[in-house]
């Protein structure tokens, strides 16, 4: 049928053409003015169709996610399935005069399971689940990115009826982008325009709909988005996904092993240990990473030599060809020596092993570990990190008496504890106020704790300066040293 109206216009339009002709009339003009629109209208057309392509959660092809398929965030797990009783108890909110809610905001970092908390709620609710980003709402053709928001509305309605759902949950990744601060474009209001008609369409839910719907929103940029989006009754929650804890990640790691063949000596606990600061992602990536090592060396099993060269892996990247000198070879171990000793003379089994083969842009590297996760840093622990950062280039000095400019990074990371120090009223400064701090001071200061730090490493590495001979000589030996390796060679001096 469509077909033949395109058939009939075309004809017509061919013979008014081919008239005007005849009697004289040019028709350049015309046919640039319909050009013109036809573009616009299939360009247009073309983009409103991505909104079509959003997936629902019904489909047969894709395996629906539980609330027990998601690890390491119990917290944001509770919270979402008390919003989520909203819709699946919809009589009794009625009965007790409760609003239901119609916007629930998941703010955190990347790979933290945003996404997946955001499938699970679908399938907690038997919703079917429509998924769209951001950047696919806002472009520079007017009222386009308003009439998606419109359309992703309908849509989700018209999924629920066909898979006979009465609710749908709506998420939108990025929402930063679509729902960014208004009055910031002034080259046009389109993106202003796009954002009023979400805040409508968000309006415009209501208990009494045939078909609830929940919109989700995940971000890492929550102060970029406009006030009128959080206020109550768009998104009345502001859900926390963050990093996981040890418990969390054991959580995690034990989801991602469960069909994987692991070797008997493989401890989850030690991989949580090992993995402080790992989102949910980078964890799964570490178990999948293992498991293509352990398919390379054509092995059965899935061993803790695998694991902890998964970690290594996923932190610091790939091993490089790149060989260095034989004396920068020699300044490398000595500078990761001493970031070693110190560490492990300061906080005891944190060191999980040290290398000088070369990762990425590291010519080589420590791995730490600590025993339990930390949110509070002291002064004293504060001073003892930025010793270690200090220890590598101080090493160099003592054994090869010169520095190099392979501490630029140690530096920056010595001079940001330094900061935290200040900032957190612990210098000599006392409490301060950072926007009102001068910045000579504020150096100063900053001079003055890296130079006492620094002072007391030197004394730390010339006390144990026979030690730190030796675990340089290991590892140029050895290429790595494990934790417990470095531990044996420090108590074997000690003795």
């Amino acid at each position: 049928m469509i077909m033949k109206h395109k058939e009939i216009i075309i004809g017509l339009a061919s013979g008014v053409s081919a008239f005007l002709v005849m009697i004289g009339i040019n028709i350049l003009p015309l046919i640039f003015f319909a050009g013109f629109t036809a573009a616009i209208y299939f360009i247009s057309s073309g983009q409103l169709a991505r909104v079509k392509h959003i997936s629902v959660g019904e489909s047969k092809k894709e395996r629906l996610i539980s609330f027990d398929d998601i690890g390491g965030q119990e917290v944001a797990k509770n919270e979402l399935c008390e919003a989520l009783e909203f819709i699946k108890s919809n009589d009794i909110i009625k009965s007790m005069g409760i609003r239901p809610l119609k916007g629930i905001l998941l703010n955190g970092p990347p790979g933290t399971g945003k996404t997946l908390l955001a499938k699970a709620a679908a399938q907690h609710t038997n919703s079917v689940f429509l998924s769209a980003s951001g950047s696919e709402f806002v472009e520079m053709y007017v009222g386009v990115g308003a009439k998606r928001v419109r359309q992703l509305f309908d849509q989700a309605r018209q999924a629920a009826r066909k898979h006979n759902k009465h609710s749908a949950v709506i998420f939108i990744d990025e929402i930063e982008v679509l729902g960014g601060k208004r009055g910031q474009n002034h080259s046009h209001q389109e993106h202003d325009q796009t954002l009023n008609e979400l805040l409508v369409q968000m309006d415009g839910i209501s208990s009494d709909d045939d078909i609830k719907i929940l919109i989700i929103g995940a971000t890492n940029r929550s102060d970029l988005l406009d006030s009128a989006l959080l206020r109550p009754g768009r998104f009345d929650r502001i859900v926390k996904v963050d990093l996981p804890d040890k418990k969390g990640r054991v959580h995690i790691l034990k989801l991602h092993t469960r069909n994987k063949p692991l070797s008997p000596d493989v401890d989850i606990e030690s991989l949580a240990k090992d993995t402080f600061g790992f989102s949910g992602a980078q964890l799964e990536s570490v178990a999948n990473e293992a498991a293509i090592l352990a398919m390379r060396e054509n092995s059965q099993l899935i061993t803790s030599v695998h694991f902890k060269n998964a970690i290594e892996k996923v932190m610091m990247g790939e091993k490089l060809d790149r060989l260095p000198s034989a004396d920068e070879k020699k300044r490398i171990a000595v500078h990761e020596s001493g970031h070693a000793l110190a560490g492990e003379l300061l906080f005891p089994d944190s060191v999980a092993s040290v290398n000088v083969a070369s990762r990425s842009n590291a010519l080589g590297y420590v791995r730490n570990t600590q025993e339990d996760d930390m949110f509070l840093y002291t002064y004293d622990y504060l001073k003892g990190r930025i010793a270690v950062s200090l220890a590598g280039t101080i090493a160099e000095e003592i054994l090869i008496g010169s520095r190099s400019t392979g501490a630029s990074s140690d530096f920056q990371h010595a001079s940001d504890l330094a900061r935290h120090i200040i900032y957190g009223g612990m210098s000599e400064l006392g409490i301060i106020s950072t926007e009102d701090l001068p910045k000579d001071k504020l150096h100063a200061t900053l001079s003055s704790i890296l130079q006492d730090v620094e002072k007391s490493t030197i004394e730390l590495l010339n006390d144990n300066i026979e030690t730190l001979q030796t675990i340089a000589n290991e590892l140029l030996d050895k290429e790595t040293l494990s934790g417990d390796e470095l531990r044996a060679l420090i108590k074997l001096k000690a003795a």
